[in-house]
């Protein structure tokens, strides 16, 4: 094992905790370290390993060059179901199949946050499957687990409609039957849960359903909503989507420009146009980003590039999703 890594275990076993900056050194662990961690992991006091646990997980999504998957896997078996949760979520980028076994285990888990997040951990593998992207043992192992879960009505449905998000890629009839029956329950967040698959079920066969929640009183309905018509390029909901770039709520707000640059055309085109000129900075961005995927999606590139290139400290990329 490495002298610097070897210090490091020693400060956590102490219980001290190290400054951030040396946390690096339990990225990117091979087998022998990991193994060293394994030993020292449990027995630091629980409220360091949760503390620990977040960072990583802080520190992966603000540095893509990092790599603390085999800290979360071992996160994945801690006693303390916040580590357990936090382990998962921290997965969220790692593509491994053979990460499919141990989360569907902690669809089993007594920690209802821990099924939950296993629950939407596993919609990648089942998106990896139906676009072609992974084996089908993984894929077919990933969607009867979560077809399980949804289907089980002893199950919180805090879970089931994590596992209905996550089967929301797959066109099967258990899944729109799942989908129907969400969209009808009396949980309206399970309602928001049905609608958010209706968007990701790309089957323009939910278009009443989503057209509907437009205008529902309640905003995380109607930004699943906006979301939804993007994914489905409704077209004829821009001016609906109109509308709700001035919604009382930001997020709303933010969904229906997203929505208008999927969607593409003049009318959309226009309002993004004059969503650019916002006086609220939030505004302006997000009107700039639907442009970009407008122009990416449905325009003329050249004009796009023209733009990038005038705006200062903007590079030649155009992947950035709205």
């Amino acid at each position: 094992m490495k002298q610097p890594l070897d210090a490091l275990l020693e400060e956590l076993k102490s219980a001290q905790m190290p400054q951030q900056e040396s946390l690096y050194l339990l990225s990117h662990l091979d087998a022998e370290d990991v193994a060293q961690v394994r030993d020292v992991w449990p027995n630091l006091p629980v409220e360091m390993r949760q503390h620990l646990v977040t960072l990583f997980a802080g520190i992966a999504e603000a540095d893509f060059e990092v790599d603390f998957g085999a800290i979360f896997r071992i996160g994945l078996e801690d006693t303390d179901a916040q580590v357990r949760t936090t382990a998962v979520e921290g997965l969220w980028e790692d593509q491994d199949v053979h990460l499919v076994p141990p989360l569907i285990e902690r669809l089993y888990d007594e920690a209802t946050s821990v099924r939950a997040a296993a629950a939407m951990s596993l919609g990648r593998f089942v998106l990896l499957g139906e676009m072609g992207k992974t084996r089908p043992d993984p894929f077919s192992q990933a969607y009867e687990a979560l077809l399980t879960t949804c289907q089980n009505t002893a199950e919180l449905y805090e879970v089931r409609r994590r596992a209905l998000e996550s089967l929301s890629y797959v066109d099967t009839e258990d899944v729109v039957a799942l989908i129907h029956a969400a969209y009808e329950a009396p949980q309206e967040k399970m309602r928001v849960s049905a609608v958010f698959a209706m968007g990701h079920s790309a089957d323009t066969r939910w278009a009443t359903h989503v057209k509907q929640e437009l205008l529902s009183p309640n905003p995380e309905l109607r930004y699943e909503a906006a979301r939804a018509c993007g994914e489905l390029q409704l077209s004829d909901t821009v001016a609906e989507l109109e509308e709700l770039t001035e919604d009382v709520d930001l997020e709303v707000q933010e969904a229906a420009l997203w929505a208008l640059g999927q969607v593409g055309g003049d009318k959309a085109r226009q309002i993004l146009l004059y969503c650019c000129e916002s006086d609220c900075e939030a505004t302006r961005t997000a009107a700039e980003a639907a442009l970009d995927e407008l122009e990416f999606l449905h325009g003329d590139l050249s004009s796009l590039f023209d733009r990038l290139a005038r705006e200062p400290g903007q590079g030649s990329s155009v992947n950035d999703e709205g």
